[in-house]
């Protein structure tokens, strides 16, 4: 995935589950729905990619539902619109401004894969039988 889908996904992703914690209060919140304002007005409240947003805030610990998101983004081609990249910017830097905002997260998908990132460390272990 490239960059600035990256971040859009993020952010929707991030702001999705930061808009329901007391901790981040209005103001990410209200940055969110910016950001979900600018989404309803380039691809309508009925748009596939404003359906997969709605989706994603009912469950927001769903993969599948990021997934559904980031394929929407794709396809709308939402990555492409400067308006949307810095809405979805401005959210991101505002969650990293919070206590424990800034996270990192890494997924991979095969077999015997480790990652680290920031100065830590990744093992993988390998269990064979003993001939």
């Amino acid at each position: 995935m490239e960059p600035v889908t990256t971040a859009i996904v993020a952010a929707i992703s991030a702001g999705v589950a930061g808009g329901t914690k007391e901790v981040v209060g209005k103001a990410i919140s209200d940055t969110y729905g910016k950001l979900k304002g600018v989404l309803q007005e380039k691809f309508g409240a009925a748009s596939d990619l404003v359906e997969a947003v709605d989706k994603l805030e009912k469950k927001p610990d769903s993969s599948a539902r990021v997934q559904m998101v980031q394929e929407e983004v794709v396809a709308s081609k939402a990555n492409e619109i400067p308006e949307v990249f810095k809405a979805a910017h401005t959210l991101l830097d505002q969650i990293k401004g919070q206590p424990g905002g800034e996270q990192h997260i890494q997924t991979a998908i095969g077999s015997y894969i480790a990652q680290a990132d920031h100065d830590s460390t990744a093992t993988v272990n390998i269990n064979r039988p003993k001939e």
